[in-house]
């Protein structure tokens, strides 16, 4: 459904984005944030998924800043790969990226931000500074970034099997930012919406599907009156 297009950050870094768009008027925007393994197929797949839910979609390549075009599976190897990649960004850099990829659909409406593991962390921190109506975070790691606080609302979705975000993370999150939306899904692992991962779980992957789509018609598309 989507196609690759280049687009340009504010300190001039020209990267790709696979960009999605819907099929009429469209309800809004949401800018789909990678996991460390690149827009790979299941990120191009969920955001596919999103225009044919009505929004414009758009998924960053957030390592082009390292290595143009990455897209790993998840294996040992690509993992080692991804996390070797991740770390040689800067928070600040990524997130002007992100802020380009919000700048290219802001036409098709209010925009939200998704994000996956890395890129949960990064939907937060882009609801905490940059122009966007809402953010979901998919198992982010955001229990060290609590000093900053939302100024857009979050829904959060965590495993209670995800040993790398412990139940007492989530209790955290849930103190600092009483405000949020954050469900746990019992017998689900981090990673558990991939359905390319061991870990995906058909049945938390579809119940937090139904749930983000419902934030974003309320925040993005107005079809719900806000509280």
């Amino acid at each position: 459904m989507g196609e690759l297009t280049t687009i340009m950050a504010r300190d001039g870094h020209e990267f790709q984005a696979y960009l999605a768009a819907p099929t009429g008027k469209p309800r809004g925007a949401i800018v789909v944030l990678q996991e460390i393994f690149g827009v790979n197929s299941h990120i191009r797949s969920v955001t596919d998924g999103f225009a044919a839910e009505g929004y414009t979609a758009i998924a960053p390549s957030l390592f082009d800043r390292v290595h143009r075009g990455i897209q790993l599976g998840y294996g040992p190897e690509d993992r080692q790969q991804a996390i070797g990649t991740m770390q040689q960004l800067k928070t600040d850099d990524t997130l002007k990226d992100v802020g380009a990829a919000i700048a290219v659909v802001k036409n098709s409406g209010r925009v939200g931000v998704v994000g996956y593991c890395w890129g949960g962390k990064l939907a937060y921190l882009a609801a905490c500074d940059l122009p966007v109506a809402c953010a979901v975070v998919y198992y982010g790691k955001v229990a060290d970034q609590l000093a900053k606080q939302p100024k857009r609302p979050v829904m959060y979705h965590f495993g209670t099997l995800d040993k790398s975000i412990p139940v007492s993370d989530t209790d955290k999150i849930k103190a600092a930012h009483p405000e949020g939306v954050l469900y746990l899904y019992e017998g689900a692992d981090h990673g558990f919406n991939c359905e390319q991962r061991s870990s995906f779980n058909a049945e938390a992957a579809a119940l937090a599907r139904q749930r983000t789509l419902g934030f974003f018609a309320r925040y993005i598309a107005g079809e719900q009156k806000n509280d």
